[in-house]
Order: C-alpha cells, then structure tokens, then sequence
C-alpha cells in the first residue's frame, strides 16, 4: 500500500503540474468536469442513488462547472434549475414517495460538495495557474506528513467516532505539511508573495484538508464503505482524493482575496 501511494503519487503530481502551468485555462475545465464526473459516481453509488436520477446529476454537475467558467452571473440560476429538474425526475421515475427526501437530499448535496467547491478552483486558476499550483502541493504535502506523521508519533485519537485512524499528531502533519507546501510554491513560482501570507495560506489549507478528510470519511461511515472506489491504487477513489482540496479550495480562495494577494 505504501509503495503504490508513492507511484501514484509520482506520475499524478508531475502530470498535474505540466497539465496546469503549459496549458490554457480553458484545460483546467476539462480538468474539473472529468474529475467532477467521477467523484460525483461515487458519490452516488455510496448512497445508492437510482441509475436515471445520479446520471442526470452527474450531467448537471458537468454543465454548472461550464456555466460558472463561462458566465458565472447565471451560475445561482442554474443551480436553482437544476435542483427542480432533478426533484421533477424523481417524481417521475420512481412512483413509490418513500425515501424521496434522502435521495433528493443527496442528490442535491453532492452537486453543492463537489462541482459547487470545485468552482473555486475555476476562480483561483483564473488568477494564474501558480494559485492551483499552490493549492494542490499544500494539500499533497499536507496529506502526506499528516499519513507519516501520524503512523510514526500518532497515539492520542483527534476524532474516533468518525475516523479511527486520525491523530492529533497527523493533524499537527497536516498543518506544518501546508506552511511546507506553500512556501516551497512561493520560493519556486510565486516570488512576488509575502513569506508570512505564503504561510498562513499553507496554514489554511492544512487546517481545511483536516476538517474535508474528515467530513468524507463521516460520508463514508455513514454509507457503510472504507473507500469511495479502488481506481486509484494506494488512494481510493477520486473522492478520497478530493476530499482534502474540495475544503481547502474555497479557503485558500477567500484568505487570498481577505489578504489581497488575490485582486
């Protein structure tokens, strides 16, 4: 498990970053609808969500990511249309009304959970592709001293109801993996970046990765599974993968406007 953590790790991060500082910002869309796509399948399979009713949501999550890179002023008005389109087919596909709430409730929540805080991203990429840059190394950095800081040091529980696995010390990973992150993006791409902002970002995201990895995995406990898939080896599913960057995303977002650097 440790070794396809790192392989995987190896050939995604390059390839993530070449895909995001040579390519137009347009690429980055495609990035998220595919990635949207994915996490938004197992989202519903987690939850066990009828065929007709995840793939029509799958398709609206793919059109509110193009909506809001392409005129984000119809984006409310357009989450607003997909919320009755899908309560209007749950109506009509199944008959029986029993467990139309939990559905549509799920439905709905796995639009807002994934395409609405991946929207985020769309915003920070429009401000230069070093901001996703920053954003992605702070999380995997994060993410990474958390897992090794943990499974090394970690003995007091941060949170056992939902994660038994977690540590305060892995926490404690996470918020130095963030500062580590960013600072090493500022030094390499980001000069014009104060050290103590590029800090306090890093400190943000490892704080946000801590509460996303652990609302997942209340997710998870609540659908009764480990991970949201296997198509990743070492990692899970695309989901286990987002659940870090999804939190973090807005907060990096706003933190970066509160402090300027995003204007």
């Amino acid at each position: 498990m440790h070794h396809k953590r790192l392989i995987v790790a190896a050939i995604v991060v390059p390839l993530l970053y070449l895909y995001v500082m040579f390519l137009p910002a347009e690429y980055f869309l495609f990035l998220a609808v595919f990635v949207s796509t994915i996490a938004l399948i197992e989202f519903y399979a987690m939850f066990r969500i009828q065929p007709a009713l995840k793939y029509a949501a799958v398709a609206w999550g793919a059109v509110l990511l193009a909506v809001f890179f392409a005129a984000r002023h119809l984006f409310a008005d357009m989450l607003l249309l997909a919320a009755l389109t899908l309560m209007g087919l749950r109506l009509v596909v199944r008959r029986d009304p029993s467990s139309s709430r939990e559905e549509i409730s799920a439905v709905l929540m796995g639009l807002l959970y994934i395409p609405g805080l991946l929207t985020f991203q769309l915003d920070l990429v429009s401000w230069g592709p070093a901001w996703i840059v920053m954003l992605y190394v702070s999380v995997w950095v994060s993410d990474s001293m958390a897992y090794y800081i943990g499974k090394g040091f970690g003995k007091r529980k941060l949170y056992p109801e939902v994660s038994p696995n977690k540590t305060v010390a892995g926490g404690a990973g996470s918020l130095a993996g963030g500062v580590v992150g960013a600072v090493f993006v500022k030094s390499a791409l980001l000069h014009q970046v104060p050290l103590l902002q590029s800090a306090l970002l890093g400190l943000s995201v490892g704080a946000a990765s801590i509460v996303g990895d652990l609302v997942e995995s209340m997710l998870k406990r609540d659908a009764g599974i480990k991970d949201s898939s296997n198509i990743l080896p070492g990692h899970g599913g695309m989901l286990d993968k987002l659940d870090s960057v999804t939190f973090a995303g807005p907060v990096f977002y706003w933190l970066g406007v509160g402090l300027g650097l995003l204007k």
